[in-house]
């Protein structure tokens, strides 16, 4: 296999195994995303504002716990980690499936469930994502992450369709159980990987600390634009299960089926990016991130104009698209811009930024649905996203303005320095 293609990850034998698994893991994941927002909508009678709260509770532990999850990436063995919290993850789902199906299930089952099942999922997220480099090795990190993206979109793509239909023909208690199942077929993987094959060149650090992560971010401005623009993006940009759960249930009156369709519609623009993206690697800078952010804004905010079902579906996979590429590009600039014996804890704090807008946007998204109606509530998203990506990049060219100005003072009193350091823009 071509050490410059598109699928070079996969001539790593522990990339190779874990990948199937988490195809898995995906599809059942985001099975369970859409039956338990149809489920909250089945037992709150439509309520913008009660499924805005327990998206929120899911997403509420990743404040507090990614930074925490990264700090454990750096310290312990990240495989033993993964087992412990597919377990968690797979019970929880588990337990919420058998509550359903016996009718026994009431909305705070709903709300304290997903908030431990997000416990699970803050601690595991930047373990997951740090995990990468010693699968594939630094110098594929960034292939890996888009590979990765498209494992993520073949789950958005089939996992939202195959919930629409289990709700429709059984309810919504056997997408849980799917992806309770799911989490099986995770832990088998991570026992067939083969420790001596990692790529670690960097020991568990028992003496690791968040401080040292939250210094290294505080230090490197170029990445503190990235995780701000990545902030503003998905906290009002990145809400796709609530602005089509309320746009197919309130604005087209349409059923589980059609919103399980809008989630697998969005998936075909995003799965296409992703493998793009396997592609574009030295494209991956922050001027392009926010240039990004900006066009998916405007993407979202076009979708509030819609009329009817087909055309928001026209849209939806171009905004989903931008938004995937924008983010794959901001997650390989931060893994390949940080050390390694840094890279857990650094990812804690993206990923902390990345999802801990959740908890805060997503009750406030509900409301302003429930006030002002989804389509304005759509429209208000998008443009924040846009204007904070505007102020962002606005920020980056007086940076790449000052550094080009020092650059060149530089070079004038050194005339014998042929090649300057390059900078990432």
């Amino acid at each position: 296999m071509s050490n410059s293609g598109a699928l070079r990850s996969f001539k790593h034998r522990n990339f190779r195994i874990l990948y199937p698994a988490s195809v898995v893991s995906n599809i059942g994941t985001w099975a369970q995303r859409v039956a338990q927002d149809w489920l909250v909508l089945e037992l709150t009678n439509n309520s913008a504002a009660d499924l805005g709260i327990v998206t929120g509770l899911q997403f509420l532990p990743t404040i507090f716990l990614s930074m925490w999850g990264g700090a454990l990436a750096d310290r312990f063995n990240k495989r033993k980690l993964l087992m412990f919290t597919a377990l968690g993850g797979g019970l929880t789902s588990g337990l919420l499936g058998v509550l359903v199906i016996t009718r026994n299930v009431q909305t705070w089952h709903v709300y304290a469930l997903a908030l431990i099942f997000g416990i699970f999922s803050a601690i595991d997220a930047p373990i997951r994502t740090s995990f990468n480099s010693e699968l594939v090795g630094k110098a594929d990190i960034a292939n890996a992450v888009s590979l990765n993206a498209t494992n993520f979109n073949i789950g958005r793509m089939v996992g939202p369709a195959l919930s629409g239909y289990l709700i429709l023909l059984f309810g919504t208690g056997w997408s849980f159980l799917v992806n309770s199942l799911s989490y099986v077929f995770i832990i088998i993987a991570l026992n067939r990987i083969r420790p001596d094959e990692l790529h670690i060149t960097q020991k568990p650090d028992r003496a690791a600390t968040i401080k040292d992560g939250v210094t290294f971010v505080r230090e490197n401005l170029q990445i503190r634009l990235v995780m701000v623009t990545v902030f503003f993006g998905a906290t009002f940009g990145l809400n796709f299960q609530i602005f089509n759960a309320l746009m197919a249930r309130k604005e087209f009156h349409l059923g589980p089926a059609e919103f399980g369709g809008a989630g697998s519609i969005l998936a075909l623009g995003t799965l296409t990016a992703a493998l793009v993206g396997t592609r574009i690697e030295n494209a991956r800078v922050p001027k392009r991130i926010m240039i990004g952010a900006m066009l998916f804004g405007l993407l979202v905010a076009t979708l509030s104009f819609a009329q009817n079902y087909v055309q928001y579906l026209v849209i939806l996979p171009f905004a989903g698209a931008v938004a995937l590429t924008t983010f794959i590009f901001a997650n390989s600039y931060v893994q390949t811009t940080t050390p390694a014996h840094l890279r857990g804890r650094v990812m804690g704090i993206y990923l902390m930024i990345f999802m801990g807008g959740t908890p805060l946007g997503s009750p406030i998204i509900g409301w302003a649905a429930g006030a002002i109606g989804i389509r304005a509530t759509v429209l208000i998203c998008g443009l924040i996203t846009t204007t904070a990506a505007v102020l962002v990049f606005t920020r980056l060219r007086k940076l790449i303005g000052r550094q080009s100005q020092s650059n060149a003072e530089h070079d004038a009193g050194n005339d014998d320095v042929e090649n300057p350091p390059e900078h990432r823009f």
